[in-house]
């Protein structure tokens, strides 16, 4: 395993921003690392690339102990937080070969010339950096992260602020680099997720709250929604008898039924219909989107 986060605490005088926090990273995997503002996120990222210490538990990247050995940890990560910090004065080229030094990388201009076309900077690489736009001081960015070819990405925010055209872009760009590298990124954006995650792991209030792919996250609901459309017109108070129904809404020619309760709803609707002569001509579960899960999960919890 590429990181492996064990039991791990993180004080702030007498606030824990991060409570008791396991979950792993494989190598090659691409993890969405998901949660409110002030949930932990950043704070998690820190530890994990050396930044700052944990107060409790273990964290390892690439099997050794961050706070065993944090210089050899560091060599295996590339991160990128989320307000870039870069020198605007600099050129591109210069910057990056600036920072090909700090890592002693041998035929330190060749690599820069690798990284730039890499992340699709030839256009922009004899500009200063002040002068590219957001999408492309995020490319030179990423391109710092992986200079010295580490193993594991962190990425904190990595396409906060871009216009759509940028951020199609830089996810396509992490989804190559992610081909070959372990990435865990941090994001508000659902569809970013859903469109390059393998994995989705989602902190609230300094707790891991979900672990698991997105596709099973969508089932992972205490909230069963069933859509029915009836050949007759049946009016929201009808609705509002069937048994276990707690919520009932109108829309797109039919009704969205809800419950809390863990039974198969589709079957309470179809035995109250037959009872009431109601002919059903759709009824099916409605999959929640993880704007929704991620929503449920993050809502109301101690």
């Amino acid at each position: 395993m590429s990181i492996e986060v064990k039991n791990l605490y993180k004080y702030y005088g007498e606030q824990a921003a991060v409570k008791d926090a396991s979950f792993t990273v494989n190598s090659g995997e691409i993890v969405g690392f998901l949660g409110p503002n002030g949930a932990g996120k950043s704070t998690t990222m820190k530890i994990i690339t050396g930044f700052i210490p944990a107060s409790e538990g273990e964290v390892k990247v690439c099997g050794i102990p961050v706070d065993v050995d944090s210089l050899e940890t560091r060599k295996k990560i590339g991160y990128l937080p989320e307000h870039n910090p870069l020198y605007l004065d600099m050129y591109v080229k210069e910057y990056l070969e600036f920072v090909g030094n700090i890592y002693k990388i041998k035929n330190v201009r060749q690599r820069v010339e690798e990284m730039i076309k890499a992340v699709g900077l030839e256009v922009e690489q004899g500009k200063k950096i002040g002068m590219l736009s957001k999408g492309y001081r995020q490319r030179v960015g990423l391109a710092a992260a992986i200079i010295h070819d580490p193993e594991v990405l962190i990425l904190d925010e990595p396409t906060s602020g871009l216009d759509p055209n940028q951020l199609v872009e830089i996810r396509d760009l992490i989804k190559s680099i992610g081909k070959k590298k372990t990435v865990m990124l941090s994001t508000h954006i659902m569809q970013e997720v859903e469109a390059i995650c393998d994995r989705v792991v989602i902190i609230n209030k300094g707790e891991i709250v979900a672990d698991n792919k997105a596709s099973e996250l969508q089932k992972r609901t205490t909230v069963q929604t069933v859509y029915v459309e009836f050949e007759d017109q049946i009016s929201k108070s009808q609705l509002q008898k069937v048994p276990h129904v707690r919520k009932v809404e109108q829309v797109r020619g039919g009704w969205l039924l809800e419950t809390i309760e863990e039974i198969d709803l589709r079957r309470v609707i179809s035995k109250y219909a037959s009872d009431n002569n109601w002919l059903t001509l759709t009824l099916k579960i409605e999959e929640k989107s993880l704007e929704e899960v991620f929503k449920e999960l993050t809502t109301n919890k101690k």
